[in-house]
């Protein structure tokens, strides 16, 4: 598989129709959802890619990439709607072939523009009617059941936006947890949380039975954190790092990722090295491009993605690191890292 061509995707996308995409929402993902090459791929659906897809591979112009490319099926859970009326599709979202994912609370205290994530959309796609505020532990479970029956899901990622308690949203995630498991016993899923101030948090998500957790700090530098996440970026540093050192204690090395973005302006070598010192601490650094989604800050000011020659440089720089530290995103539980789409690094061996 030719990295190179995998970061050209990753940034400048491909035509072809996709009927399972993510138009906005918390995060920095807009992407049509992919096989490639039998892994999960989420790739910006440009009509001015050069990529287009024939014969289920992938074409530069009249050159076969040698990459092999399937769209993922609108699911069968997505014509069900819950005992409360409400369209499973509102509840939880299909990634890639076989993740599902959810928003458990769809608004964030951030939002406000002085505070806001620039890369970040979780607020537009309730403005547009396509999920609710909050989803409730019942319907979460619901849908869960109904995913796995009917579509084959094989895990669940639950992230939130950030709320005024003190512990930022994660007490609600662990009732949300209990709730799917009760229902679906054994299905892996991964919590994705702001370092909580009580880290006695983590330790009850673990409990509840999630198997792994991101605590995503998307970048490391603190002037690009202030920068891109004037709300989030004030959380000092050292509370994600005990954050991160608690979650290894309580989830185990390698079942803790944090994702980083390629793109928003710091150093490739600082960023590369912060990931180094993030793997010696057992945290999986789950490097992805930026990408300017419709209706973010950033997208409105007009700032680019990364050239694919820097997505694929710090790419294959962490995978190395990961190689040899033996975390590999395929050995993860559950979560983004284990299902790799947003980003190449399973593609170049991490």
């Amino acid at each position: 598989m030719s990295i190179d061509v995998r970061a050209d995707l990753a940034v400048r996308g491909v035509r072809v129709p996709t009927p399972v995409r993510r138009p906005a929402g918390a995060g920095p993902s807009d992407d049509g959802h992919l096989v490639i090459d039998g892994g999960n791929a989420a790739l910006p659906i440009n009509p001015q890619s050069p990529y287009s897809v024939r014969d289920d591979k992938v074409w530069l112009g009249e050159s076969d990439t040698g990459l092999s490319l399937s769209v993922v099926r609108r699911p069968r859970f997505y014509d069900l709607t819950t005992a409360d009326g409400v369209p499973y599709e509102k509840i939880a979202r299909l990634h890639g072939k076989d993740v599902l994912a959810t928003t458990v609370v769809q608004t964030c205290i951030r939002y406000d523009e002085d505070q806001r994530c620039r890369f970040c959309t979780i607020e537009e796609s309730l403005r547009a009617g396509a999920t609710v505020a909050a989803k409730t532990p019942a319907q979460l479970a619901e849908v869960a059941a109904a995913a796995v029956s009917l579509d084959g899901v094989r895990q669940m990622v639950m992230t939130t936006g950030t709320t005024a308690g003190p512990d930022r949203g994660a007490r609600n995630l662990v009732r949300s947890v209990r709730a799917v498991l009760d229902r679906v016993p054994g299905l892996p899923i991964q919590v994705q949380i702001e370092p909580p101030g009580d880290l006695s948090v983590i330790s009850d998500l673990r409990s509840a039975g999630a198997v792994s957790i991101g605590i995503h700090a998307e970048a490391l530098d603190d002037e690009i954190r202030l920068k891109w996440m004037p709300g989030k970026g004030s959380v000092p540093m050292a509370e994600y790092e005990a954050a991160w050192d608690h979650a290894v204690s309580v989830f185990g090395r390698n079942q803790v990722s944090t994702y980083l973005l390629i793109g928003l302006g710091e150093d490739p070598d600082d960023l590369v090295d912060g990931c180094r010192k993030l793997i010696d601490r057992g945290v999986y650094p789950f490097v992805v491009p930026f990408r300017p989604m419709a209706g973010t800050l950033a997208r409105r000011e007009g700032v680019p993605g990364p050239a694919p020659s820097l997505v694929r440089d710090v790419s294959a720089r962490v995978a190395a690191l990961l190689r040899e530290a033996g975390m590999l995103g395929a050995d993860q539980s559950a979560g983004c890292a284990a299902c790799g789409a947003c980003g190449i690094l399973q593609a170049a061996g991490g």
